[in-house]
């Protein structure tokens, strides 16, 4: 099952890649103890730029024999409607190979600038695995420093916290980044906080990351 789920990330991912439009990310992080694979994707699909499709895939793969239970592969395509140039809403299916497929709808706030973007999307999902109704919350932002024409410093941090039943903690994490960028290209250290099911058990990673936008 997981070798055709990551199939179908990379299939899609690839499909995501050769859309044109605004821009595509893909990360790649490695600790110690765990390796992430990260893509997400932004293109406009009209004219009128009202519609987007927001493309999410990741796989992440742990080393140890205690943590093994905790590799996940998932996709997630969202289409936006933006009603503004900072507000956004859209229904999205969401695949993870190990909570099934989701029904969601999520609302997209963003701000940007030259040296900053700030994004917070909630979502109300509906899992069929667990045929409940769950509540997330993503957050990100991006602070960039410039120290020549093609050079600049940043710091990036994504954060997610989801909420079985509107109550009941499922998933959460917390990954902040500090580095360089090189044009496109962005490289240094990174820190992952992962926290999984209601007890919250807690697993976390230092390590190094290259990231690219293009």
């Amino acid at each position: 099952m997981k070798n055709t789920t990551l199939t179908l990330v990379l299939l899609t991912l690839g499909i995501a890649i050769n859309l044109h439009g605004q821009f595509t990310q893909v990360e790649f992080f490695k600790s110690l103890d765990k390796t992430t694979f990260n893509l997400y994707s932004n293109h406009n699909i009209n004219d009128a730029k009202s519609l987007n499709l927001a493309t999410l895939g990741f796989f992440e793969n742990y080393r140890s024999n205690e943590n093994r239970d905790f590799n996940e592969v998932g996709i997630q395509p969202t289409l936006f409607w933006n009603f503004s140039k900072s507000f956004s809403i859209g229904p999205s299916i969401y695949y993870n190979s190990i909570a099934g497929f989701s029904q969601r709808i999520s609302a997209k706030y963003v701000s940007k600038n030259e040296r900053l973007l700030i994004v917070l999307i909630p979502t109300i999902g509906h899992s069929q695995q667990e045929e409940n109704i769950y509540a997330e919350t993503f957050a990100q932002f991006q602070f960039n420093v410039p120290i020549k024409k093609s050079i600049s410093f940043w710091v990036n941090g994504q954060f997610l916290n989801v909420w079985d039943a509107f109550k009941t903690h499922s998933r959460s994490f917390q990954q902040l980044r500090t580095g360089i960028s090189l044009k496109r290209h962005q490289f240094g250290v990174g820190l992952n906080l992962d926290r999984y099911g209601p007890q919250a058990f807690s697993t976390n990673a230092i390590g190094f990351y290259y990231r690219s936008i293009f």
